[in-house]
């Protein structure tokens, strides 16, 4: 029986009420909120160890509240979104949402990704340096520090954890799904789309030139590669 503690942000009551007693059946303890402001309230009250976020609440969206709360917060997010709005799924990502769950949706989905963000455990240490340097960027794997001449970088945990998998298994062209796997878990493979977004934050963030990246590379159709400079494919 799990004892993990869960906030729930929806504006509809009725949705609340069914997800608090699903989620407390399940051993969870189950807080909840009507909208960003008072989630954001409570979060800098309490401890938490994951969120589920409706994306289209009245005042502060769920986009926006996905920001305010990764600006001094890791905890896992799920974002509720509209069905066939893939734009909708997109911008949750990129506010730095770990996963999403489209409306409507199933309880058993829904616990499925509860359980796969509450088992995410830091990347096992990798023989060899703690730290690569390269073309003014420095990685520091032992404490997930970034810098990109001289100025310190801030990356959301996913854009942590898909760099550091890349870069500690440099000049290898890895399969999507098994950096999926990899990084949100064993239940996760198909869901591209999720990488993708990852990927392009951290172009924009490393790369001189995010059109033309030089170090995270597209194998088309297949995954990703990190070439490190100076040493060949």
């Amino acid at each position: 029986m799990t004892t993990a503690k869960i906030l729930v942000v929806d504006d509809e009551p009725q949705l609340r009420r069914v997800m608090r007693g699903a989620l407390t059946k399940q051993g969870y303890i189950v807080a909840d909120a009507r909208d960003g402001d008072s989630a954001l309230e409570m979060l800098r009250k309490d401890r938490y160890d994951l969120v589920i976020l409706d994306r289209n609440m009245p005042g502060i969206g769920g986009v926006e509240t996905c920001r305010a709360i990764r600006q001094h917060s890791d905890i896992g997010i799920i974002m509720l979104t509209v069905r066939k709005a893939e734009q909708d799924r997109i911008e949750a990502l990129d506010a730095g949402a770990d996963d999403y769950v489209t409306k409507p949706f199933s309880m058993p989905e829904l616990l499925a990704r509860i359980r796969a963000n509450l088992r995410r455990v830091p990347l096992a240490p990798r023989q060899g340096p703690s730290a690569l340097s390269f073309d003014g960027i420095v990685v520091d794997l032992s404490s997930h520090h970034i810098s990109v001449i001289g100025q310190d970088v801030r990356l959301t945990p996913k854009q942590s954890e898909v760099l550091h998998y890349l870069v500690t298994n440099p000049n290898v062209s890895i399969p999507h799904a098994r950096i999926l796997q990899a990084i949100w878990g064993p239940d996760y493979g198909d869901e591209v789309e999720y990488l993708h977004v990852v990927i392009n934050q951290l172009r924009k963030k490393i790369e001189p030139d995010p059109s033309q990246p030089r170090y995270i590379l597209t194998e088309p159709w297949f995954g990703y590669r990190f070439q490190l400079p100076g040493t060949g494919r």
